[in-house]
């Protein structure tokens, strides 16, 4: 019963933190030391992955069977451009950031600069361009974006979405933008971590705990996206940064004492 607990508590914890801009890397790593929990292996996290893609699938389905049924479309050479520096920074630093996320060492100042970079841009003049004004230096700005967020508390969503608010984009067509060009990185992620499970071994006692954890990501990742979407056109996420200000200055207090 505790590891079902467990696997749902951080189920949800993925779901809502990856679409939220308070970084989910940041709070799963944070969650495993301080609560003592192990890894949650590779097989897990793929779960967790997908969960979050059917989120996204389900929220902007029109906009993914347009992708689907009109590949060589704006929208789709747009995920495309914006997909490439995802991909090229992801591959080359992979080792060097897992690395530092399993340690944790640098997650309470990379809070503090997801906080800072949120207020910087809630403090700047709105920008009125439409999403059908996108362009592909905008989609290669927030890929290159979306690629830096690889460190472990750097928000995706918050960097991607400050890009293109800096970019000029209305910010509820940034928001829209931002969870699309999510899917080919998440996918993308899916398929490199099936490709390593071909020789993981399946413990079969822990097959329903990932499945329910599974379905608790995907239904907390279509709860904050809706949230989001709604924060952003109507909000203001200034309130996420001084969360995430908060969360990292106690985690840099918890290191300095030794906890």
């Amino acid at each position: 019963m505790l590891l079902l607990l467990e696997h749902i508590f951080l189920g949800i914890i993925q779901g809502l933190t990856e679409f939220l801009p308070i970084s989910s890397t940041g709070h799963l790593v944070l969650f495993r030391k301080v609560f003592g929990m192990q890894e949650v292996g590779l097989l897990f996290d793929t779960m967790l992955h997908f969960g979050t893609l059917i989120a996204v699938v389900i929220v902007f389905w029109p906009q993914v069977r347009y992708i689907i049924m009109n590949p060589m479309s704006k929208l789709t050479k747009l995920l495309v451009v914006g997909t490439i520096p995802t991909a090229v920074i992801g591959l080359a630093f992979e080792d060097y950031f897992e690395e530092i996320s399993q340690t944790g060492i640098t997650i309470g100042w990379e809070f503090l600069a997801t906080g800072a970079i949120l207020w910087a841009v809630e403090s700047m003049r709105r920008g009125n361009r439409r999403f059908e004004e996108i362009n592909y230096t905008d989609a290669l700005i927030i890929g290159t974006l979306q690629g830096a967020a690889i460190l472990p508390a750097i928000s995706r969503s918050g960097l991607t979405i400050a890009g293109a608010l800096l970019r000029g984009i209305d910010r509820a067509d940034a928001a829209r933008f931002s969870f699309l060009i999510s899917l080919p990185a998440i996918l993308g992620a899916c398929v490199l971590q099936t490709a390593k499970l071909v020789e993981t071994p399946l413990e079969t006692a822990l097959l329903i705990p990932m499945l329910v954890g599974t379905m608790f990501a995907g239904l907390a990742g279509y709860v904050a996206i809706r949230w989001m979407l709604t924060i952003i056109s109507t909000g203001s996420m200034k309130g996420f940064a001084i969360y995430v200000w908060v969360l990292g200055g106690l985690i840099l207090l918890m290191q300095f004492l030794g906890w």
